[in-house]
């Protein structure tokens, strides 16, 4: 017989013993059905976070100053040795080391890097936390988050402004009192009329002061933002010059700083570069604080490896079901031979060889496998969109692993349908005719 009939006579068999089948097909659809869902939920998360991550900046690098260790301590210089003693006798004695003034990262240590790094730096955004608060009129209120920012700022975290501008070089070296609000806060104080030019009181735990509105920005949340408060107690981000910021805080140093390097330039590289600078540069002899930097580059390749090690070792677990399928494949098949030896029988006795015989069951163990993988990937599909719907990220199947399904089921038909198929071509034509 050729393919086609081969074939044909495979789906007879399963027409004629359908409840049979269905329960065959069960272990099959199940782990295919669980693979791809895992993999098409994985994908959807991947692909959401590296969307994400990419709108935030794959070429930013932050810097930011991190207390040092005590293995860092002793990678100082031998004639510092006392006083590395004597600052971790103070730190037993009074917890943690408190970051002061002369520890931060100030303008002119960046100024040195952006000389330095030139050909790599495309922005440096600067940016200082002036506390929570809020604004009101007396009838209508709005939650804030004041911030004090530099001219880059604007760049380095692709903040989309809607009406306006952002704060320019004029508002930083005149220390201006302005602000750029959100869409949010403006639709809750202002409503339909134009905000800009309009002034606005601001008022947080440290500070309070009326402000001109210069720009209104189109607020956006991410996953590294994420609020469970409902609109009406949502708090966005006001920017004010940092020169401004600075005067409230009494600061001119910041604790972290985000710098854009320019297009095709290594960023993972780079920031290896430019924690060693401002270790070996600016804070060689700071013996309580060091800088370390990070690319987001680098930080969304880890999340990605992360997350498809899991997405295989929870794929490799449901997998075991298919296992448990391949089994079940191979004994119905077995059943199937012992049901229908006479017709073996018959067949040999008309000239059907030992190879047809084999080829006719290891097609009738793939169909049923294919047909099982087929109905588990449309389930696993299906349940994958739901559940990446319900965290909501976008739904993205992956082809690989459907591809991998359907080959994978293949193979099971092969592995678990060659014994019976070879036990079913090995009989004795006689013996299988005198079988009752």
């Amino acid at each position: 017989m050729n393919l086609v009939e081969n074939v044909r006579l495979a789906f007879a068999s399963l027409f004629a013993n359908k409840m049979r089948a269905i329960l065959t097909m069960l272990g099959i659809i199940i782990g295919i059905g669980s693979v791809i869902g895992i993999m098409t939920m994985g994908d959807s998360l991947s692909g959401y976070m590296s969307s994400t991550m990419q709108d935030m900046g794959t070429n930013n690098v932050t810097i930011s100053i991190q207390e040092r260790t005590e293995n860092d301590r002793r990678a100082g210089a031998g004639n510092r040795e006392m006083q590395m003693s004597q600052q971790m006798l103070a730190q037993m004695m009074g917890g943690q080391t408190t970051l002061t003034e002369k520890d931060l990262i100030t303008e002119a240590m960046l100024a040195n890097v952006r000389e330095k790094f030139n050909d790599i730096i495309d922005f440096i955004s600067v940016s200082n936390s002036v506390g929570s608060g809020s604004t009101t009129d007396g009838r209508k209120y709005a939650n804030l988050s004041l911030m004090g920012v530099s001219v880059d700022y604007v760049e380095a975290n692709n903040i989309d402004m809607k009406a306006g501008q952002f704060i320019g070089e004029r508002d930083i070296s005149g220390s201006k009192k302005v602000a750029v609000v959100s869409d949010k806060l403006v639709e809750k104080m202002f409503g339909q009329a134009d905000p800009l030019g309009k002034q606005i009181f601001l008022s947080t735990d440290t500070h309070s002061g009326t402000y001109t509105i210069v720009g209104v920005y189109w607020y956006s949340q991410d996953m590294m933002s994420i609020s469970i408060s409902s609109d009406n107690n949502l708090s966005t981000n006001v920017y004010i010059p940092l020169s401004t910021a600075n005067k409230i805080t009494g600061s001119d140093g910041s604790q972290s700083v985000t710098i854009v390097t320019k297009a095709g330039s290594d960023s993972a590289a780079f920031a290896d570069d430019v924690a060693n600078y401002f270790n070996d540069i600016f804070y060689v002899r700071n013996q309580d604080f060091r800088i370390s930097a990070f690319s987001m580059e680098s930080m969304l390749e880890s999340m990605t490896e992360m997350l498809a090690t899991l997405q295989i070792a929870i794929s490799a677990i449901a997998a075991i079901s298919l296992l448990v399928g391949g089994i079940g494949v191979m004994n119905i098949m077995l059943v199937s031979i012992t049901e229908r030896t006479r017709e073996i029988g018959t067949r040999k006795a008309l000239g059907a060889t030992n190879g047809e015989i084999r080829t006719q069951f290891i097609i009738e163990a793939v169909i049923i496998c294919l047909v099982g993988g087929l109905i588990g990937i449309a389930a696993g599909i299906g349940l994958g969109a739901i559940g990446a719907s319900l965290l909501g990220f976008p739904a993205h199947a992956s082809v690989f692993a459907i591809l991998l399904a359907s080959g994978f089921s293949t193979v099971i038909g092969l592995f678990f349908g060659y014994y019976p198929a070879n036990k079913a071509a090995k009989m004795d034509p006689i013996d299988a005719l005198r079988y009752e």
